[in-house]
């Protein structure tokens, strides 16, 4: 019996194939769904009970490791881990798993499409004898390319990704760069048809022209992945992924990873004052009324003072919920005022679950800091304030998967209580500006 865990886009279609090929399945998803021939199981642990096979089609490396940490599998068993996790967790993986369960890393090429038709790449990593007891079952998915020892699968995928999303990015500021100078996006299309780019400016042509864009790979996803893959030698990459986080923060994120083109940061300034060598001013030329212009201003409204400090609200998050601005910029830093779990309306979101006040509050300072072309990555100093250091580990992963690499200076304190009833964090930021 295989238990397959996680019915999203790609996890419905590849579950339903299994079922196809004559395997008795049982499947688990977090909010319930059924595929019609397999049994539908009412927990991960009672999914797994009894299962020599597991698949996990999940959407980061820690939800499947909360998975699998509630619902272990059973001995002799083997874990198909076929989610983009990256290398890193699949170490942690082989260490939260007990021995006698074996382990594959085998994430895949393709979207909703190839998954339904079982035309998907299949990138394994694994001993001889874990894959050994698998393999029919994932061709069952698409082509098998066994790309070396546990852990090979999920390092192939990220590369695979560092290049293809950065190139589908580049292409979107291509395009940007053909609506400023007046050549027109579907012209410049039609030119990229005939080079090594051609493809990948064909899928993005829906979404260039205002068309259907295909659903496929999220852009929420494609910034996950890329921030998985982090590394040092990734320069290009890296800038990508400024712009991906860009497009989350104007609220592109579930959209497919075309949807970039349309990201309000690729738009030309509509003043766009030039050097001698024709480029933009990237620093903001100072204007009449003594407030900044030029990338660094765009997005939220601020007000200043006279004194070169400027206040922000981005429109991207709620407004603040007393008498603050959401960030100041002065002196070339940013200075973002404490972020909590409230939605538009003052409402605390996911009271008593630290995890989800977490993913909330980090994907505020993420859409303020992009606001003024930062990333996670320029933040120098962050502050967190708990009102229980029992919830530390749970705010910690995510904070490490939201912000990886070499941490910041960092303060984290107990607190009695926060401004609101139902508040478990407050996270306040600093980051250099860019330039």
């Amino acid at each position: 019996m295989i238990a397959f865990l996680g019915l999203g886009r790609m996890g419905v279609p590849m579950a339903r194939r299994l079922v196809d090929a004559g395997h008795k399945v049982t499947v688990w998803n977090r909010t319930p769904r059924d595929v019609p021939g397999a049994a539908t199981a009412r927990t991960a642990a009672e999914a797994v009970a009894g299962a020599g096979l597991v698949v996990t089609m999940l959407r980061d490396p820690q939800a499947v490791e909360e998975v699998l940490a509630s619902a272990v599998p059973q001995a002799g068993s083997v874990v198909v881990e076929m989610s983009t996790i990256g290398p890193d967790a699949v170490a942690r993986l082989r260490a939260l798993l007990p021995a006698e369960v074996g382990l594959v890393d085998a994430p895949v090429l393709g979207s909703v499409g190839p998954a339904a038709a079982g035309t998907l790449a299949v990138l394994a990593g694994g001993t001889d004898a874990d894959l050994a007891r698998c393999r029919d079952v994932l061709g069952v998915f698409g082509r098998v390319l066994e790309m070396g020892p546990p852990g090979a699968g999920a390092a192939a995928k990220l590369a695979v990704m560092s290049a293809v999303v950065p190139a589908q990015v580049l292409v979107a500021e291509s395009l940007a760069y053909a609506d400023a100078m007046g050549v027109g996006r579907a012209t410049l299309l039609e030119v990229l048809a005939a080079t090594p780019l051609g493809a990948l400016a064909e899928r993005l042509r829906p979404a260039a022209l205002d068309e259907p864009p295909p659903a496929g790979y999220t852009l929420a996803l494609a910034l996950k992945d890329l921030r998985l893959a982090a590394h040092g030698t990734q320069t290009i990459a890296a800038a990508a992924e400024r712009r991906l986080a860009e497009a989350v923060a104007a609220g592109l994120g579930d959209g497919d990873l075309t949807a970039v083109v349309r990201s309000p940061a690729l738009r030309a300034p509509e003043a766009g004052a030039r050097d001698e060598a024709g480029a933009r001013d990237e620093a903001g030329a100072q204007d009449e009324a003594g407030t900044r212009s030029g990338p660094a201003a765009t997005g939220g409204a601020g007000t200043g003072a006279g004194t070169g400090a400027v206040r922000l609200n981005p429109a991207s998050v709620p407004p603040p919920a007393g008498a603050y601005s959401h960030a100041v910029r002065a002196g070339g830093l940013l200075f973002v005022s404490g972020q909590a779990a409230l939605d538009a309306g003052g409402a605390v979101v996911g009271e008593g679950d630290a995890v989800r006040q977490s993913e909330v509050v980090f994907d505020y300072l993420e859409r303020i800091l992009a606001d003024q072309g930062c990333s996670f990555g320029d933040v120098v100093n962050i502050r967190t304030y708990l009102t229980d250091m029992g919830d530390l580990p749970a705010y910690g992963a995510v904070r490490r998967r939201r912000m990886p690499g070499e941490p910041p200076s960092s303060t984290t304190v107990e607190v009695p209580r926060l401004f609101r009833p139902g508040l478990l964090l407050e996270v306040d930021v600093v980051a250099a500006l860019p330039g």
